[in-house]
């Protein structure tokens, strides 16, 4: 087993207690970046569709356990987000996207779905409109987690020492 991919697993847990104790001091009116999401799309797209597809339900079921919502929102939406990371996942294109803006698109992609299915499970509100509720609980949170990402592309290293 490559250790990458328990990095993947080991670096979850530290990352989940940001996520829940400071990431809520930076949100803007209730808006909150996902940081899980954000660790999710990059280990997608540096080891393909099938390892994130499963990273994404072990994430979304940890999270899920760990901070006691809807059993299996988060397991569901971060498994569909993962897969869909993973169709940009090509080895040949990897660097690119690590060092352009694609990457912030492809987490804006991946966070506008996990966050839209995330929140169609875990809050009915009968009294705002879909529309709405969907730009503020999707678009929003998935613009301000995609400029968050773009400090992955400031901190990439230009060069590879160790190639996978």
């Amino acid at each position: 087993m490559r250790s990458e991919y328990i990095w993947s697993i080991v670096l979850f847990f530290p990352l989940l207690i940001i996520q829940t104790t400071v990431v809520p001091f930076i949100s803007i009116n209730g808006i909150t970046p996902d940081l899980i999401l954000i660790m999710l799309v990059f280990y997608t797209v540096r080891n393909g569709q099938v390892y994130g597809t499963i990273l994404g339900f072990v994430y979304g079921f940890l999270f899920d356990l760990i901070t006691g919502s809807l059993l299996g929102s988060a397991m569901l939406s971060k498994t569909i987000a993962g897969f869909i990371a993973g169709y940009f996942s090509n080895e040949n294109k990897r660097e690119i996207y690590f060092k352009t803006h694609i990457f912030v698109l492809i987490v804006f992609l991946c966070s506008v779905v996990d966050l839209i299915i995330n929140s169609f499970f875990s809050s009915i509100d009968l009294n705002t409109s879909i529309v709405l509720l969907l730009f503020e609980q999707g678009v929003l949170p998935g613009i301000y987690t995609a400029l968050l990402s773009a400090l992955i592309i400031l901190f990439y290293p230009k060069r590879s020492i160790i190639e996978n």
